[in-house]
């Protein structure tokens, strides 16, 4: 996808009115275009293979095939396209099982319009997106989990490939920090930590951030509970 090129957008939900809606604020804008829709999830599953969205604004609760379900299936498939998660159930499972399926973003369905289409052209840039109340709430369900080392799966050895600095990123990634936050407290500048986060997420084989925060908290890289002191 070049600068010039819309973001090609796919939306799956089950409720007419809702892709109806959805469809009305995203065609609205210049660089969103929507190029197919599902009402299910094994419509959604067998759309973006077809078409290869950039983008595909996934409901999590649908017939025949649930969105996390979808987005497991899509993202196994090798595709490239980025899902964006809409629901309105603001739940930990939901938002837990979301991500690590491997979603890029997470919304609410009350979400303003002009969120929602920045939230598209956000995880299309390869970046994350969590509504402010879900990261704290995800990082709360990861140190309220236990911590039973025995079972905990081990870092990639790609780990030993990071520097020391890139260390650093990663813990600081794993706690929710945003570039400004990390360029604040490692006292460089916003291009510096977004260079070293581009290579933490490429060593670690890592889609974005979200998934950074999954791979720490479940390796036990970052403890668990000691999310009051970061």
């Amino acid at each position: 996808m070049s600068a010039a090129d819309p973001i090609r957008v796919v939306i799956a939900d089950d409720q007419q009115l809702v892709r109806t809606g959805f469809k009305l604020i995203l065609s609205a804008e210049a660089d969103l275009q929507v190029i197919a829709e599902a009402g299910d999830g094994l419509e959604a599953v067998d759309v973006v293979g077809r078409e290869h969205p950039d983008v595909v604004l996934m409901d999590i609760r649908m017939p025949e095939l649930d969105g996390i379900e979808a987005t497991r299936r899509i993202l196994a498939s090798g595709s490239r396209t980025r899902v964006l998660m809409l629901t309105t159930f603001d739940l930990n499972e939901y938002v837990y099982e979301a991500l690590r399926a491997g979603a890029s973003g997470f919304l609410l369905k009350d979400t303003p319009a002009e969120q929602l289409a920045e939230g598209v052209r956000v995880v299309a840039r390869g970046e994350a997106l969590l509504a402010p109340t879900v990261t704290r709430r995800l990082l709360d369900e990861f140190a309220r989990g236990p911590a039973e080392a025995a079972s905990a799966p081990a870092l990639p050895p790609a780990f030993d490939e990071l520097t020391s600095r890139e260390v650093e990123v990663f813990r600081l990634l794993a706690r929710g920090r945003s570039n400004a936050e990390i360029a604040a407290e490692l006292i460089v500048s916003e291009t510096t930590v977004k260079t070293h986060v581009a290579r933490v997420l490429m060593k670690l084989g890592l889609r974005d951030r979200v998934q950074a925060v999954v791979l720490a908290y479940e390796t036990g890289f970052v403890a668990r509970g000691g999310l009051s002191s970061a």
